[in-house]
């Protein structure tokens, strides 16, 4: 097998990501993953290597010379770590990040997972604040047949509590 890169010396780097459920495959050659810093996994992104993913170019476009205010990090930075340096970073770079996310992660905002025992906290704290409201509503509106029965639903959700 020969290298991507060089195109000349057999690979002996094999590198597979996936992404958005296609295999992408990388083979270098001993020179062009030192060259590409691979000899150390934490020190190069896959996104220079992988030309389907387009990072690179969405990264160009927000200017070569530009700088994270807060901490230094430059877009050459985080070609070569494949992270950003600080938060402030995201806004920095926002220009080129949101393609390069989007074509990563399928969206460019976290939409993380709720503990379950938190969700049911959170519905039935909705739950108990609508029925206050409807019992208040039905006692103003004297109807105190419907407030007997939402006052019954209150008690039970609250000693379910």
């Amino acid at each position: 097998m020969v290298c991507d890169v060089c195109k000349t010396n057999p690979a002996t780097v094999f590198l597979t990501q996936i992404v958005e459920g296609k295999m992408q495959k990388v083979n270098l050659c001993e020179s062009c993953s030192k060259e590409k810093g691979v000899t150390d996994p934490l020190s190069f992104a896959l996104v220079d290597l992988l030309p389907g993913l387009g990072a690179e170019e969405e990264m160009e476009k927000g200017g070569t010379l530009q700088r994270c205010p807060a901490c230094g990090f430059t877009q050459a930075d985080f070609k070569k770590t494949g992270r950003l340096g600080c938060p402030v970073c995201y806004d920095t770079f926002a220009e080129g990040l949101g393609g390069l996310l989007k074509a990563m992660h399928r969206r460019t905002s976290h939409s993380g997972k709720v503990p379950a025992r938190l969700k049911r906290s959170i519905e039935m704290g909705v739950r108990m604040n609508q029925l206050k409201r409807d019992l208040d509503k039905a006692v103003s509106e004297e109807n105190y047949e419907t407030a007997a029965q939402l006052r019954d639903q209150l008690r039970e959700l609250e000693q379910a509590k």
